[in-house]
């Protein structure tokens, strides 16, 4: 038998050539595959030559859905995570850190001119600003100051006369019968605590002054039921000694007008002090408690009927609307009667009126 070697064709024998035919398709096979991995006979642009790369881009491109599909699926929670809420309170801290900055960048010549100025705006408001407790003398607006303590002037005022016919002199008083005193003054509040004050108050201005009222600081903080503030309102009303009385009304406004963040009343009379020359003492306190009784009040003032606003850091606390806020306003500004029952007369020529005693309204 003979047996012929054929490159292309391959190894036939007497099988009748299948092993042959088998052998020649498995060698073309082989060479197209070899031909299409090097891209020899493909056409410009046809199948073959795009095949490749299509299939080896699939993983990126998947890859690239992927990554895109991730923050998609996480957005919700980024959206959730941002509402309005933190934006106000981003809002709200902003202006914080602005006020803030605001305060410390004013110097201490600004603040100084800045607070004379709002007294001299309010002086021309209240050019009849007076005590608002009725007195005749230094031992009369004493007692009286002492009264007012945990209650209105008016009160005190509508209690004061019938004290003052009974017991008009420090001696009187200082004898008098407790049970009394506790008698005429129970309207005033207090009127056990104060009927103690009021009685030993007169003993010591006749046992240590001669029935006087004195005139100096270091001695009136000496008698029972005496403070400074007490004493800074009879050396500047009944004396004409200046003087800065931090009542209730004096601390919320300087405050407020960002004066002082002081909070102990002798502390605040002296940062109110050095801003303001001696002489001023007893009118500011005048002008910054009417103030506070009649437009900047504690809880709801007035701010739309202020004649400071433009100069007020704490503008927009209360009622702005113009409207609205002049039904805040109280006593003469407000076209309500006063404090006083016998008030000065400049108080009545701008047009105050006076107060009721007590019992008629």
């Amino acid at each position: 038998m003979v047996v012929r070697r054929d490159s292309a064709v391959g190894e036939q024998g007497s099988d009748g050539g299948k092993k042959g035919a088998k052998a020649a398709k498995k060698a073309t096979e082989n060479a197209s595959g070899r031909k299409a991995a090097s891209g020899e006979g493909a056409p410009p642009g046809g199948t073959a030559g795009r095949s490749t790369p299509a299939k080896r881009a699939a993983p990126a491109g998947r890859a690239a859905r992927a990554e895109s599909a991730t923050p998609a699926k996480r957005a919700p929670s980024t959206a959730r995570s941002s509402p309005a809420k933190k934006a106000a309170a981003s809002g709200k801290a902003t202006a914080t850190a602005t006020a803030s900055g605001a305060r410390r960048q004013e110097s201490r010549t600004a603040l100084v001119r800045r607070a004379r100025r709002i007294n001299r705006e309010l002086a021309e408001v209240y050019p009849y600003a007076h005590p608002e407790l009725d007195f005749e003398n230094p031992f009369q607006l004493i007692v009286a100051t002492v009264l007012s303590a945990q209650t209105t002037d008016l009160r005190v005022n509508q209690t004061t006369p019938a004290l003052f016919a009974q017991y008009p002199t420090p001696e009187d008083l200082a004898a008098a019968n407790p049970e009394e005193v506790e008698e005429i003054l129970r309207p005033c509040g207090f009127f056990r605590n104060k009927t103690r004050s009021v009685i030993g108050l007169s003993k010591a201005l006749v046992e240590d002054f001669g029935g006087e009222v004195p005139g100096r600081l270091e001695d009136l903080v000496k008698l029972p039921g005496v403070g400074r503030k007490t004493a800074f309102v009879v050396l500047g009303n009944a004396f004409g000694r200046p003087g800065i009385t931090v009542d209730t009304h004096f601390q919320r406004l300087v405050r407020r007008w960002q004066w002082t963040e002081e909070t102990d009343p002798d502390k605040i009379e002296a940062a109110i002090g050095a801003l303001f020359p001696r002489s001023d003492w007893t009118d500011l306190s005048h002008h910054v408690i009417w103030h506070g009784r009649r437009i900047c009040h504690a809880r709801k003032p007035a701010c739309g009927a202020c004649p400071i606003a433009a100069l007020c850091p704490a503008y927009g606390e209360g009622e702005t609307d113009p409207d609205k806020a002049a039904k805040l306003l109280k006593y003469e500004k407000g076209g309500f009667p006063g404090q006083r029952l016998k008030p000065p007369q400049a108080y009545l020529d701008a047009g105050g009126r006076a107060a009721p005693p007590l019992g008629a309204g």
